[in-house]
């Protein structure tokens, strides 16, 4: 989706792509980062709400209407301050239940070469804990955009915490998406024997930021087995979650089992 700086026009895309899913036999969707509001850094303190504020409880709402469970990517929730939001990623079930929440940790501050300067600390504290729930889908380890740079948090979500499916809801810049985004994403799931699936902003928000795209779902071999047209901005790609497939992969080449042996034998926890 491309979203923009009003709430209600966002939340009708988001309530649109649901409502197609379901039709679509989904038994869950995954909306990207920023899936409710995207402007400035000062206007996203601004809007900030609390999980229990009147945004949330719309999403529930369309939740429990449509009978789908939903990965919200990147919420502006109230932060430790007034300066501050946290950028938090919130699953909830199909009857609106918050099932569980993720305080986005690593945050992107970085001037792109030939880009733009995003510097996401100036308006967003960071989080301090990782997590994890079951689902539909299956496991489902959280995490947001930039996370995806350090490998450490999702070997962690995988092996320590058992995660099946890891999610990685992002608005990836137009410059990096060209250069890392697939690359990255395929390397976590191969790294992990884990199904990623990356729901992405598309195109341009406003005059002064615009998103790479291209929605894809990995499987635990690495294969892309869903991908979104970016000539489309606002739209779905589907994929089954095969559970025996993923056993196979990690029958085949026991990686788990093999990192323990590695760390035991450099001194390093069990981990």
């Amino acid at each position: 989706m491309t979203s923009v700086g009003n709430q209600d026009a966002n939340f009708s895309v988001c309530s649109q792509l649901a409502r197609e899913a379901a039709r679509k036999g989904c038994k869950m969707l995954f909306l990207p980062e920023c899936f409710s509001f995207i402007v400035s850094c000062l206007q996203t303190v601004v809007v900030a709400e609390k999980l229990d504020g009147p945004i949330m409880s719309r999403f529930r709402q369309l939740a429990g209407e449509v009978g789908i469970w939903l990965s919200l990517g990147g919420f502006q929730e109230v932060g430790p301050d007034k300066e501050h939001i946290y950028n938090t990623h919130v699953v909830l079930s199909s009857d609106g239940t918050l099932v569980a929440s993720y305080r986005k940790v690593h945050l992107f501050d970085v001037e792109v070469h030939n880009g733009p300067v995003l510097m996401e600390s100036r308006s967003t504290a960071p989080g301090n804990q990782l997590a994890v729930c079951d689902s539909p889908a299956g496991r489902l380890g959280l995490t947001v955009c930039y996370d995806l740079r350090f490998p450490e948090v999702y070997q962690r979500l995988a092996f320590d915490h058992g995660a099946q499916v890891l999610l990685v809801p992002s608005a990836f810049t137009k410059l990096t998406g060209e250069a890392h985004w697939e690359l990255l994403l395929r390397a976590r799931a191969v790294e992990t024997q884990c199904y990623v699936i990356a729901a992405a902003q598309a195109g341009k928000h406003n005059e002064k930021r615009e998103s790479y795209g291209h929605s894809i779902i990995v499987d635990p071999w690495g294969n892309i087995i869903a991908r979104l047209d970016n000539s489309l901005a606002t739209g779905i790609a589907v994929a089954d979650i095969d559970f025996q497939y993923m056993a196979s992969v990690r029958e085949r080449m026991p990686i788990g089992d093999h990192r323990k042996q590695g760390r035991k034998c450099l001194g390093w926890d069990a981990r």
